[in-house]
């Protein structure tokens, strides 16, 4: 398997090239499509997939289509969540946040047009295939970023803002509005791999466990996170349901350690070997961006 760092090159080096792809595109909105898409960042999601991929003896050339489609979708997300009405942020990378930059009636375009296109990427690659793994992959992608997945766990975050925190909420929030995307992922990975459903289910349970525990994670930063590291402004989460809200910094930071052993629990079943994926866990909890 390749490092980290290789799978972030490849797709760093895919994704103008999967941006375009799907024909001539105003420029104005390629413009602010491309000014949050190709700003850096962890790129932890399309890591993913393509290691997942690997791991279980597929092809990550294969998989790049439905990895960088997978950060269109995630970057349309943090488009959409800066917004005036959602979170608000002026402040996203160390940059000016899409609409700063933009205004908000082509920052809300340019997410659409990340959605519509990383669609678009999904179902061009799987109709070149000789077989239903791409459809699959692109199942997974569309019901985890979906209604049931990352828009209704937005949802009851941006509806129940300012309510008591329960662990009820909370875990639902975390569980959809962060996790989903990181299930996606290894899902997707596995499923483009030819792997059975018990394996994919395995990845599945690490995506989940993982994602848990990086949203955790991101409530602890908001409060004790240092802006220049993280890129983007402390103290926004003020009003929202978050793990630190309901339990305090020292007792979220122990329940994101017990989902990370989880999530490298999930894998130890797996006929593969998982060391990428049990150490990216651990150092998820050192993180300090």
């Amino acid at each position: 398997m390749r490092t980290e760092a290789e799978y972030k090159v490849m797709t760093e080096g895919a994704l103008a090239f999967y941006l375009r792809s799907p024909g001539q595109i105003p420029e104005k909105l390629t413009e602010a499509m491309e000014y949050s898409l190709m700003a850096g960042g962890k790129r932890l999601r399309p890591v993913l997939l393509l290691a997942a991929c690997e791991m279980a003896e597929g092809s990550p050339e294969e998989a790049l289509p439905y990895a960088c489609a997978l950060e269109m979708i995630h970057t349309y997300s943090l488009i959409h969540d800066d917004l005036p009405g959602m979170d608000n942020d002026d402040l996203r990378r160390g940059r000016p946040t899409n609409h700063k930059v933009f205004g908000e009636g082509l920052a809300i375009l340019a997410g659409d047009g990340l959605l519509n296109a990383a669609m678009e990427i999904c179902m061009t690659a799987s109709l070149r295939r000789n077989d239903f793994r791409g459809l699959r992959a692109a199942e997974s992608l569309i019901r985890h970023a979906g209604v049931t997945g990352m828009i209704g766990g937005q949802t009851v975050d941006v509806t129940m803002e300012g309510s008591v925190p329960t662990e009820e909420l909370v875990s639902y929030i975390h569980r959809h509005k962060t996790s989903d995307l990181i299930q996606a992922p290894m899902e997707m990975g596995l499923i483009l791999a030819g792997c059975g459903d018990a394996e994919i289910e395995m990845g599945r349970r690490y995506g989940e466990h993982l994602g848990i525990a990086f949203q955790i994670v991101d409530d602890i930063l908001d409060v004790t996170g240092d802006p220049t590291l993280l890129g983007k402004n402390t103290g926004m989460d003020g009003k929202k349901l978050t793990w630190v809200a309901l339990k305090g910094i020292e007792a979220a930071r122990r329940d994101a350690e017990i989902h990370i052993r989880e999530a490298v629990g999930a894998l130890e079943n797996l006929p593969f070997e998982h060391g990428f994926f049990d150490e990216l866990a651990y150092r998820s909890l050192d993180r300090v961006f």
